[in-house]
C-alpha cells in the first residue's frame, strides 16, 4: 500500500500649496472615522453578547461540567438577506465608481471605505467575500457535486465587471480588507522598482495554491488565512491574531501591503483594469506637467512621462529584450520541473493523504483512542485500502495540479522579466491602470479643474 500511495509521488483640492494635513486627510475625518470605528466594535460586542443570552432553545443542563462552544463561522443567512448583500455589493461598486470617476473626491471615497468596513467587514463578518469566492469557483469547475451559490458567483464576478469598465474601484471602497488598510496609512515610504515587482510576484503564488488546494478539495486557503478575520468576527487563532496586527502595523508605512502584495484577486482584477476604458485619470483635462502628484500615490502606482535617456535607452534594450523573450520557454519548463517536485510535499494538506500516511508509517495508531482522526476514520467504516485508493487519485491530482500552477509561476516571471525592458513613452503623468487603486488621492493634489 505504501508503494501505492507513492507512486505518483483630503482636503479640499490643492491648488498648487501644500496644505496641513493629518495622516493624509482631515483633521476631523480621523476623528469621525475612528469615533465610527469605536462604535462599531461596541455595537459588535453588544450583539454579541445580547446573541448569546438569547438563544432560539435554551442550553441543555449536563451535570459533567460540559460548557456550550460558540461558533466562529458565521451561520448561513436567509435568502432574501444573501441577495440583499449581492444589493448593497451593487451600490457600494456605483459609488465607488461615482466619487473616483465622476466627481473625482477623496472624501467620497474615504467615508465609502469607512462604510464598507462596517457593513463587509464588521456588521457581515467578512462573509461572504469576494476575494474568497475564487474558490468557490474553482470547485465548482472541479468537482460536480458542489455547486456554488448564485451569491457567491455575483460577488466574485460584479467586481471583475466593474473593473473591465472602470477600473479598480472595488479595491477603492468596496472591499473590507482594503478599507481597514487604507484607514491606517500614516507615512507611506516608496519602496524601489525592483522590489515592489519582486514582491508582486507573490499574489500569483498565492492564487496557484489557492486555486490548487480548492480544485483537489483540500482546502479554501484564501479564507483560512484572511489575516483581518479575526478582526471582524472578534475571534481567531493566535497566528492570525498575530499576522493581522502586523499587516496593519506594516500597513502604517507600507500602504497596502496584503493588497499589494498577497491578495489573490488581485491578480484577475490587474488583468481586467488594464483593459479598462474609463479610468480615474490625474488630471480631469491636460496635463500641466506641475509635478504636484509625483508624491501623491502612497502604492507607487503612478508611471511619469518618458525622458530622453529612457528613450536612447529603449534603443539599447532591443537585444535584452530578444533575449528575455527567448528564455519564458526555460522559465516555464521549470516552473513545471518545480511543481512535479513539489507535489507531494503540497498534498500533504489533504487530510485523506495526511492520514493514509500516517497510518501507514504508524499502524499502532489504530489502537490509540486519543487521535480523533484515525478514530474518526475508524469509525467510517472505510478500509484502510480504500483509503490508499482515495490518497492516491488525490496525489496525482496534485502531480498534473502542481505541474500546471509551476508553469503558470514560470509564465509570469518570465513576463515580469520581459516588462523591465519593454518601452512605453509617455507624456504625461498616468495612474497605472494595473496597479492603480482608483482611491482618488492623487486629484487632489492636481490644481487643474474642469
Amino acid at each position: 500500500m505504501r508503494d501505492q500511495l507513492n507512486q505518483n509521488s483630503y482636503e479640499p483640492r490643492v491648488t498648487g500649496r501644500k496644505q496641513k494635513r493629518f495622516f493624509g486627510f482631515k483633521l476631523n475625518s480621523v476623528f469621525f472615522t475612528f469615533a465610527f470605528l469605536l462604535f462599531t466594535f461596541a455595537f459588535n460586542l453588544l450583539s454579541f453578547n445580547l446573541s448569546a443570552q438569547k438563544q432560539r432553545f435554551p442550553k441543555p443542563e449536563f451535570d459533567t461540567g460540559y460548557e456550550q462552544p460558540s461558533p466562529v463561522t458565521p451561520e448561513p443567512r436567509a435568502l432574501a438577506m444573501e441577495y440583499f448583500d449581492v444589493f448593497m455589493l451593487l451600490v457600494v461598486l456605483s459609488a465607488a465608481t461615482y466619487f473616483a470617476l465622476k466627481s473625482r473626491s477623496r472624501q467620497g471615497v474615504l467615508w465609502l471605505s469607512v462604510f464598507t468596513l462596517g457593513y463587509f467587514g464588521f456588521y457581515r463578518l467578512g462573509c461572504i467575500c469576494s476575494i474568497g469566492a475564487i474558490q468557490n469557483v474553482t470547485l465548482t469547475f472541479f468537482d460536480s457535486a458542489y455547486a456554488i451559490s448564485l451569491t457567491a458567483l455575483l460577488f466574485f464576478i460584479l467586481p471583475l465587471l466593474f473593473t473591465l469598465f472602470f477600473g479598480r474601484t472595488f479595491c477603492a471602497g468596496a472591499c473590507p480588507l482594503g478599507a481597514i488598510q487604507d484607514l491606517v496609512v500614516v507615512k507611506p515610504i516608496s519602496l524601489p522598482k525592483w522590489l515592489n515587482k519582486t514582491l508582486g510576484l507573490i499574489p500569483y503564488l498565492y492564487l496557484s495554491l489557492a486555486v490548487l488546494y480548492a480544485a483537489t478539495g483540500t482546502d479554501f486557503i484564501i479564507c483560512r488565512y484572511d489575516p483581518f478575520i479575526g478582526i471582524f468576527r472578534m475571534d481567531a487563532t493566535f497566528l492570525m491574531i498575530v499576522l493581522g496586527i502586523a499587516i496593519l502595523l506594516m500597513g502604517m508605512f507600507v500602504a497596502r501591503p496584503y493588497c499589494r502584495f498577497l491578495c489573490p484577486y488581485s491578480v484577475p482584477l490587474s488583468w481586467m483594469s488594464r483593459f479598462s476604458k474609463h479610468h480615474i485619470t490625474i488630471t480631469p483635462s491636460e496635463c500641466i506637467q506641475c509635478k504636484l502628484c509625483t508624491h501623491s500615490c502612497p502604492f507607487d502606482a503612478i508611471d511619469f512621462p518618458t525622458n530622453e535617456k529612457e528613450v536612447v535607452k529603449s534603443g539599447l534594450g532591443a537585444k535584452r529584450f530578444l533575449t528575455y523573450a527567448l528564455v519564458i520557454p526555460l522559465w516555464i519548463a521549470l516552473g513545471v520541473f518545480v511543481g512535479a517536485k513539489s507535489h507531494t510535499f503540497l498534498s500533504k494538506a489533504n487530510q485523506d493523504v495526511y492520514l493514509a500516511e500516517l497510518l501507514i508509517e504508524h499502524p499502532e495508531l489504530k489502537n490509540d483512542p486519543d487521535n480523533i482522526d484515525v478514530q474518526t476514520f475508524l469509525a467510517s467504516g472505510k478500509s484502510m485500502d480504500e483509503l490508499v485508493n482515495e490518497a492516491t487519485v488525490i496525489r496525482e491530482k496534485f502531480y498534473i495540479g502542481s505541474m500546471i500552477a509551476g508553469g503558470f509561476m514560470g509564465l509570469v516571471i518570465g513576463i515580469t522579466l520581459l516588462n523591465t525592458v519593454v518601452f512605453r513613452k509617455r507624456q504625461d503623468y498616468e495612474p497605472h491602470k494595473g496597479n492603480c487603486f482608483s482611491c482618488a488621492r492623487c486629484v487632489d493634489y492636481c490644481p487643474v479643474e474642469k
